[in-house]
């Protein structure tokens, strides 16, 4: 309540009963004192009585945590009253002594400093731990009293303070959280997304059973979803514990995306199929003329290692046919995740394929290579009027019946090459005759 304790003992010289007397202003000032006292008092019960949550707690059907505090609270509530009721008939009683006389007398007087200081309020005694232990009555001063109701206010506030703020988050929250898995659950039925046939319906089922029980739970029994903080020093501090229903949230997202990509899988499913038998297509086109080439550089390389050419990959066109398959069924939470390694080997076939024509073809590339370095230098060689050259005329001659030979053996038209080019040097060098050229 935050009430200050009666003290009306602070101002005269003792502070307890049998002490000295208080005199007129002393008491004038603790009666001014009291009766603001429980003005103040009133007015918390009051508060406490109309509060929200102390309505919900009435008229909920409470288990657990919560149903064993809100009947505790229920009793000290009550004794709240109790104790108001006694302390407002003691602040009465002392206020008709003081009334009797203008100026009271010393009897007067000493009734008011008993009343005021003294153990002179008799209140419902409270249940004791054991059998004979419970007391019917205690008598308490009004400090004593204030200090029994400030406990117990603050304790009764906490637990209707922490329902309330449970029951305005997480029901809210969780009902909301319900919408949406119920939209997604609909929206994965569109889809063929069906528990039992897919992991993210058997999660949609699991997620809708949760948050049943969990709403069914955070109503029931609000304090057990309730973190109590600031060491107890404020009635009711705290937060609501979203620990359960954050971890339902997360789980619906995850569903939630992955239907998203399985929608997205039918609205483009058409273009990716096209795309995937395109990039199947130029692998086939291409291992074909790996093919075609490899019998070419058989029939014109000699002692070349030519690799052999796979056929096409007849598993990975069946599994084509079955995505078109699932598409034109509807079965898109199948066609999903096959698309997607379909495009991976289909990329992987078409590398393949590109490999394989490129290691077929490598030996012809060779053979090119070759008779275009052998050209050059016959080119250099012309312009510089060396052509009629007997030595170049007859290494060029034979470079090129190697070259232009079928088969043409690699290793030895390597070999013409680079006589002819070494023959070509030894002839552009300056000073160069005709014994400056080798016959090697």
């Amino acid at each position: 309540m935050g009430v200050a304790r009666a003290d009306p003992g602070a101002e005269g010289s003792g502070g307890t009963a049998g002490g000295p007397v208080l005199d007129r202003d002393e008491a004038d000032r603790a009666l001014a004192r009291l009766g603001a006292e429980r003005e103040a008092v009133e007015t918390s019960l009051l508060a406490l009585q109309d509060h929200a949550g102390r309505r919900l707690l009435e008229g909920a059907g409470l288990t657990g945590t919560t149903a064993e505090r809100w009947r505790a609270t229920e009793a000290d509530i009550t004794r709240l009253w109790a104790y108001f009721d006694a302390y407002s008939a003691a602040v009465t009683e002392a206020r008709e002594v003081r009334a009797r006389r203008r100026w009271p007398g010393r009897e007067e007087l000493a009734a008011l400093s008993e009343l005021l200081r003294g153990a002179s309020v008799t209140v419902p005694g409270t249940p004791g731990g054991g059998p004979g232990a419970a007391v019917l009555a205690e008598r308490l001063s009004l400090t004593e009293l204030v200090d029994r109701m400030n406990t117990l206010y603050a304790e009764s506030l906490a637990v209707v303070v922490a329902a309330d703020a449970v029951w305005s988050a997480l029901p809210a929250r969780i009902d909301l959280l319900a919408a949406e898995q119920r939209r997604t659950r609909s929206l994965a039925g569109s889809v063929g997304v069906l528990p039992g046939e897919h992991p993210a319906g058997d999660d949609l089922e699991r997620i809708g059973r949760v948050l049943t029980v969990l709403r069914e739970q955070v109503v029931s029994d609000p304090l057990s979803f309730w973190v109590a903080s600031d060491g107890g020093a404020t009635p009711g501090a705290g937060r609501p514990d979203t620990r359960r229903y954050d971890r339902e949230a997360r789980a619906l997202e995850e569903v939630r995306r992955e239907i998203e990509a399985v929608l997205q899988v039918r609205q483009d499913a058409e273009a990716r199929l096209a795309r995937l038998r395109d990039v199947l297509s130029r692998a086939d086109r291409t291992l074909a003329e790996a093919r075609t080439a490899r019998g070419e550089v058989l029939a014109k390389i000699a002692a070349s290692e030519v690799p052999a050419v796979s056929g096409p990959p007849s598993a990975l066109k069946e599994q084509v046919a079955a995505a078109a398959d699932h598409r034109r069924h509807g079965r898109w939470h199948r066609l999903s995740p096959l698309l997607e390694a379909l495009e991976r080997r289909a990329d992987d076939e078409l590398e393949r394929a590109r490999a394989s024509l490129t290691a077929v073809t490598a030996p012809l590339a060779v053979r090119a290579e070759l008779r275009g370095r052998l050209d050059a230098y016959r080119a250099k060689v012309s312009r510089l009027g060396l052509a009629e050259d007997p030595v170049l005329a007859e290494r060029y001659d034979a470079a090129r019946r190697v070259l232009w030979s079928a088969p043409c053996d690699l290793r030895v038209a390597e070999e013409a090459v680079l006589r002819f080019q070494r023959a070509a040097a030894e002839a552009l060098a300056p000073g160069a005759g005709d014994d400056g050229r080798g016959g090697a």
